[in-house]
């Protein structure tokens, strides 16, 4: 009988144990651990300037604007808006985020520590920009898979942007045309910024 116990109690154990490691990880502690990471922040990258693993959890409760990018890019210039956009509203909470693609035209062709260099010494940016990656097709990295199956916009070239709400639920798409300055972007950040997650 006490044999019995055991076995029930180990067989107990181990479901509890499989449970577990199926459960869903669509919602896990953020770095501050603080809040919950809402699935679309729910991703790690490798950095641009050091190729680290960095989590986008990092930007809960943020109003994160996400940008596919390239140096070689008739709309390279917007660098210096997305910059200047940053720099005015970070302290509100507004996070940019690059990430360089080769996907259109060939037109980032270079390695990470090229890109990095070109940002940093051409337009000053600041803002975190993560390693070079696959941003279309069934190779896209998996936040642009998710941005693209949620809006139903894919980007079409260079420097389109998601725009993503504090809560990370509600994104919004603008084309590459839409430059930093455009005003219904920068009316939409501001609207997102004062809005509760």
């Amino acid at each position: 009988m006490k044999r019995l116990s055991l076995v029930i109690g180990a067989l107990i154990a181990a479901v509890v144990m499989l449970k577990t490691a199926l459960a869903p990880a669509a919602a896990t502690p953020s770095a501050e651990g603080s809040a919950a990471c809402p699935a679309l922040l729910n991703h790690t990258f490798p950095g641009l300037q050091d190729e680290k693993p960095r989590s986008m959890c990092q930007y809960v409760g943020k109003v994160v604007l996400v940008v596919n990018t390239a140096s070689f890019c008739g709309y390279t210039g917007q660098y210096e808006g997305l910059e200047h956009l940053y720099d005015k509203y970070k302290a509100r909470g507004l996070m940019v985020v690059g990430f360089p693609s080769n996907d259109f035209g060939n037109q980032e062709p270079g390695s990470n520590k090229e890109i990095a260099d070109f940002c940093r010494l051409t337009y000053g940016v600041r803002f975190p920009m993560f390693a070079r990656s696959t941003v279309v097709g069934r190779s896209a990295n998996p936040l642009y898979r998710q941005l693209g199956d949620l809006t139903g916009e894919r980007p079409r070239w260079n420097f389109h942007k998601y725009l993503i709400d504090r809560s990370g639920n509600t994104v919004k798409s603008f084309p590459s045309e839409v430059s930093p300055d455009n005003a219904l972007l920068v009316t939409t950040i501001e609207r997102l910024l004062v809005a509760k997650p």
